[in-house]
């Protein structure tokens, strides 16, 4: 079975949750291998969250109820031969990117890509999603304006604003300037 195909199969196995899954990833190895899934909550479930006054992000109490829905599946249809470790994370602040979806939801944001194959001899990639039109995608940085398709991406992730996020020192104003006040 396909990452996509059992993207989707999880998907189905936690909707009622109220959960989705972003992606998957497999790293496979001689002694243990990991499946990775990662969730996120459905734009409904969410809502739900903040009506109840409820922190609307993926908790671990989230995380344990689909492991244990994932476990039972994987348990009784065997899609992936050997041993291998099951986790069960929400995307965290660095989030992968697994669709064009995905980078269409982060637009406006930076993000670092590593491709498949180079363009324009780089293969790794890092800059603010300016458009995505369904599968192509563009980003633009410092090192210039790429585009590509979603397929020639390897992996993604969000780059994290630190300073927007309160976990990095707030930029000083420039020699001159007033500080504003409120």
């Amino acid at each position: 079975m396909d990452n996509n195909a059992l993207s989707q199969r999880f998907s189905d196995i936690v909707a009622e949750l109220g959960l989705e899954v972003l992606g998957i990833e497999f790293s496979p190895s001689d002694g243990q291998s990991t499946l990775r899934v990662f969730l996120d909550v459905t734009a409904a479930e969410r809502e739900r969250r903040e009506a109840a006054e409820i922190p609307p992000e993926v908790n671990i109490e989230d995380c344990e109820a689909a492991s244990r829905e994932f476990s039972a599946w994987l348990d009784v249809e065997d899609p992936i031969p050997g041993n291998y470790v099951l986790e069960v994370s929400s995307p965290g602040i660095d989030r992968p990117l697994f669709t064009a979806e995905q980078f269409a939801r982060v637009s406006g944001q930076e993000v670092k890509v590593l491709l498949k194959a180079p363009i324009e001899g780089r293969r790794r990639l890092k800059g603010n999603v300016v458009e995505v039109n369904g599968e192509h995608i563009v980003l633009e940085g410092e090192a210039g304006r790429f585009e590509f398709e979603h397929a020639d991406v390897e992996s993604a992730r969000v780059v994290p604003d630190w300073v927007a996020l309160g976990y990095a020192p707030q930029p000083k104003p420039k020699p001159g300037t007033k500080k504003k006040t409120k």
